[in-house]
């Protein structure tokens, strides 16, 4: 395994609401948990051996223990299952991180949006810009109650918190609370793509766009369909000079599982970050959610589960 991922042991799992289970986890010798920042994640490689990511949101003063919110996924491929019915207390996983790519900004206010499982990056940030002295405030939204993970904690914290279920009250005026807001207010939203859609709709009018900042659970459709040169073939070369091709209608992670390799990936959507792969030449199609303008165009990295090549040769770090 790689050496980035080490061992931790579930304490304790605990069910959070009809649909959602928390893992407590621990080091197995008792050891602090890396340090970690509001927005981090980590990437839990399951017994089963699916590789997934989620959210911490405990305490992070707290390092003898990380908790994790785990949504069971009807829809999902086997992660979230395997979580629910099979994993117990007691037993060791790996992984690998924190890493955060969505990371509480300075501002002189909050506020925060969750929907459904989107609350677990988001209590951290509750968490510190209380500890900050910075004015907040949550509205968390769900399809009900009975679905809606961390409710008594997130009451007990007794800021200005507006907990909404559809089934109670339809759908919530995101358009309303947002043209609330002054020019000073960062905007941070995880939860599902059409809530996110919406309030991305709405900032994209903002003179500072920038104010919004979000984490989604699935890629946006943004990305083009075909590279920029067509939908040709290329090779990628790796660092011990192996050469692999890559049709026209395969990405560089199906090529390299078929070549018999097999990179760390989770997502396959561009989103996670796990397959992250450090270019060394070739010029990239950028295809991803993740990375920023500064480092697409830096040019040193790309996703290989979804971009490509826009000439006809990659040589990559792997």
């Amino acid at each position: 395994m790689n050496e980035d991922f080490f061992d931790v042991e579930v304490r304790s799992i605990s069910r959070e609401s009809n649909c959602v289970l928390s893992l407590q986890l621990e080091h197995p010798l008792g050891d602090d948990l890396p340090e970690w920042d509001a927005g981090s994640h980590i990437d839990v490689l399951l017994p089963n051996g699916l590789l997934r990511q989620y959210s911490l949101c405990s305490v992070r003063t707290d390092r003898s223990v990380w908790r994790l919110g785990i949504l069971r996924e009807p829809e999902g491929r086997g992660g979230s299952a395997y979580v629910h019915d099979l994993l117990r207390p007691g037993t060791k996983i790996q992984v690998r991180g924190p890493r955060n790519n969505f990371v509480l900004a300075p501002a002189d206010s909050y506020v925060f949006i969750a929907g459904g499982i989107g609350i677990t990056p988001v209590l951290p940030m509750i968490r510190e810009a209380a500890e900050r002295g910075i004015p907040w405030r949550l509205v968390y939204l769900g399809r009900s109650r009975s679905s809606m993970a961390f409710l008594d904690e997130i009451e007990a914290l007794g800021g200005d918190i507006h907990i909404h279920a559809d089934d109670e009250s339809g759908f919530y005026p995101l358009a309303e609370l947002l043209a609330e807001q002054d020019a000073a207010t960062h905007v941070y939203a995880c939860g599902p793509g059409p809530l996110l859609n919406v309030i991305q709709s709405i900032a994209d009018g903002w003179e500072d766009p920038g104010r919004f900042h979000c984490e989604r659970f699935a890629a946006t459709g943004d990305a083009p369909a075909i590279p920029d040169g067509g939908s040709s073939a290329f090779v990628v070369e790796l660092a011990d000079g192996t050469e692999v091709p890559v049709g026209a209608d395969e990405s560089i992670l199906q090529a390299l599982e078929a070549a018999g390799l097999s990179p760390l990936n989770s997502c396959r959507e561009g989103i996670c970050g796990t397959c992250e792969t450090p270019v060394l030449d070739g010029e990239i199609d950028h295809r991803d959610s993740l990375l920023s303008d500064a480092e697409r165009a830096a040019g040193d990295t790309m996703m290989i589960c979804v971009s490509r090549c826009k000439g006809r040769r990659l040589l990559l770090d792997l």
